[in-house]
C-alpha cells in the first residue's frame, strides 16, 4: 500500500547521516511521481562528484530540477498527485546568506510555498547546532539561521524524522 505524507515532513540530521536517503524512501514509498529539488552547487570538483553521486544512487525516474535560491518558483509548478523531495534546505541557507539576502524573508517565503505546494513536500536539513560554537561571526550566523529554519520547519511539519547513523528517529508523528 502507498504511503500517505503530509504536506509537509522534515527529515533531519548530521552530515553523511543517511538523511538523503530516509528521505529517497519516503517519497519512492508514495508510488507518486517524484520531483526532486536539489540546492546544491558545483563549486568545486568534489561537490560536483557528491552531486554526480546522489544522482546515480536516485536513478532516472525522478524530475530533477536545480535550484540554489528560488524554491518557490518550483514548487508552484508541481501538480496534484507529485510528491517533491526539497534537498536540502542548509544549501538553500547557505545560498542566501552568501548572496546576502535577508533570511528572515526568505524563510517565511519558503514556509509558505511549502505549505501552499500542490503536492507533499519532504525537506532535508542539516542538524548543526550540536558541536562547537563557531570561532567567526558569519559561522555563528550561520548556525543560528539554521536553528530557527530547523525549528520553523519542524513546528509546521506532520512528519519529523531525525537521523543518525542511517537510524531514523521518529520526532513528529509516525513512520
Amino acid at each position: 500500500m502507498p504511503r500517505i505524507l503530509p504536506q509537509l515532513s522534515l527529515v533531519v540530521g548530521g552530515s553523511r547521516s543517511g538523511k538523503s536517503r530516509m528521505a529517497e524512501g519516503l517519497v519512492s514509498q508514495t508510488g507518486s511521481p517524484r520531483h526532486y529539488i536539489a540546492t546544491a552547487e558545483a563549486w568545486d570538483d568534489e561537490m560536483r562528484l557528491r552531486i554526480a553521486q546522489h544522482q546515480a544512487d536516485r536513478g532516472t525516474d525522478w524530475t530533477t530540477w536545480s535550484v540554489p535560491r528560488d524554491v518557490a518558483a518550483v514548487l508552484t509548478q508541481v501538480p496534484p498527485g507529485h510528491v517533491v523531495l526539497l534537498d536540502c534546505a542548509t544549501l538553500w541557507l547557505t545560498n542566501h546568506m552568501l548572496a546576502e539576502a535577508d533570511i528572515a524573508a526568505e524563510s517565511q517565503a519558503l514556509l509558505a510555498a511549502l505549505l501552499e505546494c500542490a503536492a507533499p513536500v519532504v525537506v532535508v536539513s542539516n542538524e548543526v547546532g550540536w558541536g562547537i560554537v563557531p570561532e567567526n561571526a558569519l559561522a555563528r550566523a550561520f548556525r543560528d539561521h539554521q536553528g530557527r529554519l530547523n525549528q520553523h520547519l519542524a513546528a509546521q511539519a506532520g512528519l519529523v524524522v531525525g537521523v543518525m547513523a542511517g537510524l531514523p528517529m521518529v520526532l513528529k508523528g509516525a513512520l
